[in-house]
């Protein structure tokens, strides 16, 4: 995903917050998945994968199941999983994943955020 380009977009269809009820601009990553190569990747956020033009090969670590992919069809990815792509046939897939940009939060939120997600807590007094 060396030559990904993200995109911000601000359009009528945007998500909106859950607690601010402001509009949150959708960024767009546009990229290509090679013939006979895999990528993979965790999911930094909530997000919708889109197939463009080739069959795609899907699976994650959450899941039994593989999933193909046909062009135009979309994939809801979760935060935190780990996904692999793939493609069967002998030309490049271009996928677009796009997800809102998450509310501004800060320093310490973010902080103890991160904690959480990494399942490690605040720390404990001396």
């Amino acid at each position: 995903m060396d030559q990904a380009s993200p995109q911000c977009m601000d359009d009528d269809s945007s998500l909106v917050a859950h607690q601010q009820h402001e509009r949150l601009p959708t960024v767009v990553v546009h990229f290509s998945v090679m013939p006979r190569a895999t990528l993979t990747w965790r999911v930094e956020a909530d997000s919708t994968l889109a197939v463009k033009d080739e069959r795609l090969w899907l699976t994650r670590v959450s899941s039994p199941y593989d999933h193909w992919l046909d062009p135009g069809q979309t994939f809801q990815l979760q935060r935190g999983e780990r996904v692999w792509l793939s493609t069967e046939g002998e030309c490049a897939a271009r996928v677009s994943l796009s997800y809102a940009l998450p509310p501004k939060v800060g320093l310490f939120r973010r902080w103890l955020g991160r904690l959480a997600w990494l399942s490690l807590g605040p720390p404990a007094p001396r």
